[in-house]
């Protein structure tokens, strides 16, 4: 899957599920709750094995049929490693050049967290595809609007304190996609999972502007 066909499933998808602290006899049943609502692209933190783990099962049982990426990669070792495990896309809560180097040789598309409009230009011109505002509820959904101005032609994904009450600001702020935590996912059944999800990707769809 090349960059474009990412970004286009990124966008399709509108919302990335953040998936922290997985493991891989949850994850599915998670997923297929998250995939059945239409949120197809879904980021599962690597901040330990388990996460690694995690990632080859939703690999394993759900192909192509799901967007997967890497979140919370901090250097280029942890990004090889998950692209060793097939992952679509790398996702940094930072700005880690070597995780960008080693994304941009094997052509992964990659997400990468900044702040500040000298961090968001800094990863873009170092080869970021896209860039993750983070933590997003710090600085509000005015703050993208306004990044915009001088840097309208960044992709931007806010990603942090997303909620039902604050995620159509952000669309309507210029998001390109939102990234979104525990809010979606943290139920008992993939029914109850499914239900939240698609209450965030009506709002989603809403506010598109």
């Amino acid at each position: 899957m090349n960059k474009l066909q990412v970004m286009e499933r990124l966008t399709e998808s509108g919302i990335v599920a953040v998936m922290r602290k997985m493991t891989p006899e949850k994850v599915v049943g998670i997923v297929d709750g998250l995939k059945s609502a239409g949120v197809t692209a879904i980021e599962i933190t690597v901040e330990d094995e388990a996460g690694m783990r995690a990632i080859k099962k939703v690999k394993e049982h759900f192909g192509e049929s799901v967007l997967l990426g890497a979140g919370t990669v901090l250097d280029g070792e942890t990004a090889k490693e998950a692209i060793n495990l097939g992952v679509d896309f790398i996702v940094t809560p930072v700005v880690s050049k070597s995780a960008i180097e080693v994304a941009n040789r094997y052509g992964r598309f990659i997400g990468v967290g900044t702040m500040t409009p000298t961090e968001i230009l800094t990863a873009y011109e170092a080869g970021a595809d896209l860039i993750k505002i983070f933590p997003a509820s710090t600085l509000g959904p005015s703050y993208l609007k306004n990044v915009k101005g001088p840097l309208g032609h960044i992709p931007l994904m806010p990603t942090g304190g997303i909620n039902l009450s604050n995620i159509g600001e952000y669309v309507k702020s210029g998001a390109v996609c939102i990234g979104v935590g525990g809010a979606l996912y943290q139920y008992d059944t993939p029914e109850e999972i499914e239900a939240m999800a698609r209450k965030f990707k009506d709002e989603y769809t809403k506010n598109l502007i």
